[in-house]
Order: C-alpha cells, then structure tokens, then sequence
C-alpha cells in the first residue's frame, strides 16, 4: 500500500528478527522533539519522518538536535509527492539516504505562526528550495544529516514495539475521521463521523489503560493544544484507523558528523 498522505486539517519490507519477550508491557520512549505544529500546510508526512529521526540521532548519537522539515518539505520536490499538499512517508526517509536534511537552524519551517486545530485555512503553498542556510555562519552542504538506510517494519504489533524500543519512534500512518479532530484524551477508537483523510504521525510508546485497554502513544503535530498536550493514544493490536499497516523507519547515519576528540561526542560539520 502506498498512499500520499497530507491531511490539511483545513478540510511492509523489513521484518524484525529480534525476539520480542524482552520488550516492556508499557514503554513511554525516549524523545527530543516535542509536539509542533505543521500549521496551514498538509505537511504530516514530513514532520513524522523528521522528527523521528531527529530523536534517532539523540538516541543512538546522543546529539539533541532539531532537523529540518522545510528541507524535506520544499526539496524533496515530486519524489516525495506534493509538498503541502501531501506526501508519501517512505519516499521521505528515503530522502535522507540519498540527499540528508539540514538542521532546523539552518532551515527553520516557512510557517512560524501555526493555527488553532482543527480547521487551519487557508492551505499554503509549498514553500520554495532555497538551499541556503538563513543562519549565515552556517553551510548547507555542512549541515547535511543522513540516514543509513530506509525500511518498513512488518505489521505487526510485536515488531513495531520491538523496532521503537530497539531504535527510536517510528513514522506511521492512518486514516482520519471526525471524531479524531476533536479528541482530548483516553484511549482512541473511530465511533462516528466521516472519513476526512490520511495522516502521519510520530509513534514512541505504548501501554494499557487503567481500564485494560492496549494503546500506542504517538505525538501529533497540531500543536500543543490539541489533544493530551500534543499527544493521544490510540487503540493497539487492533489495526485501529489502520495504524499498523504502514510503519516506517530508517537508521541514523554517521556520515558528514565529526567527532569532538575532547569529549568524544558527535557533532554536525558545520564549521562554516
């Protein structure tokens, strides 16, 4: 299934051979970006990618840095479909193989005022590749994180807890309804209204609620207003909204870092 998701809120390849018995019955994740916001730009599938692998490099590189999703958002260009108008999530981290993505810093997103969600009009256009840092001192080429590689996980609940705890959040998708749009907190499940469209988000946890329900714990990005600060929780082990049907991922990549030899941390080559 490859669909191009980009829900404006104005309107499996890789299969896991870790063993699965030494993954937690609740796991919160390890995460540096919290919730944002993509504002009048259906820009989910950028977002999800970026954000999960700007935790990545944290996690397995301990470096605390904010990727950027206007890199992938206006470079990507029809590889990865159309921009704000939406877009496909493993295309984007296939982006990061073969061309990286600069920090935030370099290239801060286009829309820095955000909106109230659900119902942020009007759409914006993609904004345009300028591939030129806005921070003087810093280079675009220097800039450049990549990813090793670029994966679907199976769908399945075991590997995609084993994929998180193992490596770090994941990309997901899911369709959207209604409902979705005015959700405040619990466990969610689609009760009514109709369907608005597709999503992607930041999957980094799991649990069971005092009731006994098994949910996923993903970070949106309507900003922190929306939801439970930001985040929801959603029905796990039941394909809910189709949440396990296509996970995505890749691996953070060690190229363009240099190594700080006083304290052997890894750091962006970005001695401009």
């Amino acid at each position: 299934m490859q669909e191009r998701l980009g829900l404006s809120v104005a309107q499996l390849e890789k299969y896991l051979t870790n063993p699965f018995n030494c993954v937690p019955t609740m796991w919160m994740g390890h995460w540096s970006i919290w919730p944002t916001d993509q504002g009048h730009c259906g820009s989910c599938w950028a977002f999800g990618a970026v954000e999960s692998l700007s935790d990545r490099f944290c996690i397995h590189f301990g470096m605390n840095i904010s990727l950027s999703v206007n890199d992938l958002l206006s470079c990507c260009g029809f590889m990865c479909g159309d921009g704000c108008d939406g877009g496909y999530p493993i295309r984007a981290w296939r982006y990061f193989v073969e061309n990286g993505v600069v920090t935030d810093e370099c290239d801060p997103y286009f829309d820095d005022i955000g909106c109230a969600h659900p119902g942020c009009v009007p759409l914006y256009p993609t904004p345009q590749c300028a591939k030129k840092c806005k921070v003087k001192n810093l280079l675009w080429d220097e800039s450049k994180h990549f990813a090793v590689n670029a994966y679907r996980v199976k769908s399945d609940p075991p590997a995609i807890m084993t994929e998180v705890y193992t490596n770090g959040p994941v990309e997901v998708s899911f369709t959207v309804y209604e409902d979705f749009a005015h959700y405040k907190s619990g466990v969610y499940k689609h009760l009514t209204g109709d369907e608005i469209g597709g999503h992607a988000v930041k999957l980094i946890g799991w649990g069971t609620s005092d009731e006994g329900e098994d949910y996923w714990l993903l970070a949106n990005q309507w900003n922190r207003g929306w939801g439970d600060d930001g985040y929801f929780k959603i029905s796990r082990g039941t394909n809910e909204c189709g949440i396990e049907e296509d996970v995505v991922a890749g691996m953070p990549s060690s190229k363009n870092l240099i190594v700080d030899y006083v304290t052997g941390d890894p750091k962006a080559d970005a001695s401009a």
